[in-house]
Parts: C-alpha cells; sequence; structure tokens
C-alpha cells in the first residue's frame, strides 16, 4: 500500500526507532507512546488487520507473536510483565490500517482503551 505509514517504515522510506527485524516482521518505538515501553511489532506484509488474515496465514500470526517474546526478552521485561494489544478495525482504536500488535510495559500515560 502507497499511503501506509507502517509500510513507507518497512521500505525504509520513512524514518522509525527500529528496535527488531527478521524477514516477517519489523518492530519499532510507538512515536506516541501510551506506556514507559511502547513498542509497535508489524508485520511485513501489508494486511488491514486480522479479519484480512487467511487460514494459510497461519505463520505469520505465530511470526508476530514470537518477535513480541523475543523483544520482551530483549528489553528485559519478563520480570515485571508486558501487555499485547491487537486493535481490529476502528471500533476498536485502529488508526493505522496495516496489522500491528502494540507491545506495552511500565507506567501507562494513557487508559489502555486508548490504545
Amino acid at each position: 500500500m502507497e499511503n501506509c505509514i507502517f509500510c513507507k517504515i518497512i521500505n525504509r522510506e520513512m524514518p522509525s526507532d527500529i528496535i527488531y527485524e527478521n524477514e516477517q516482521v519489523i518492530a519499532f518505538k510507538d512515536i506516541h507512546p501510551k506506556a514507559e515501553v511502547h513498542v509497535l511489532i508489524v508485520p511485513k506484509k501489508h494486511r488491514a488487520n486480522l479479519n484480512e488474515i487467511d487460514d494459510n496465514e497461519k505463520e505469520l500470526l505465530a511470526a508476530i507473536f514470537l518477535a513480541a517474546k523475543q523483544i520482551a526478552q530483549q528489553l528485559n521485561l519478563g520480570a515485571q510483565g508486558y501487555k499485547l494489544v491487537l486493535n481490529v478495525g476502528r471500533g476498536a482504536g485502529q488508526v493505522i490500517d496495516h496489522l500491528h500488535l502494540h507491545l506495552l510495559s511500565g507506567t501507562y500515560n494513557r487508559p489502555l482503551n486508548e490504545i
């Protein structure tokens, strides 16, 4: 998608504070963090949200959640814990139409229903 901000980050057309990347996903710090730690985990394959994932794309979903686990380990969040949030559609708070998982930890700056 040519106007997708996350696709632009993936293609290095837009700067971002990337903290993790592999063949399937990229993760970077949210520019409007809702917690002390707020990382967005984004599949490189564009899908607007979870509703666009086909049954044959289970590996993509696994890659997103395994990346979350690795990032939490990388950031030493295991002891304090972390939250994973996946919004699907505008009514649930999704702002960018590219599937992404929020990893949050620490003090929250806003109510979780605003994430």
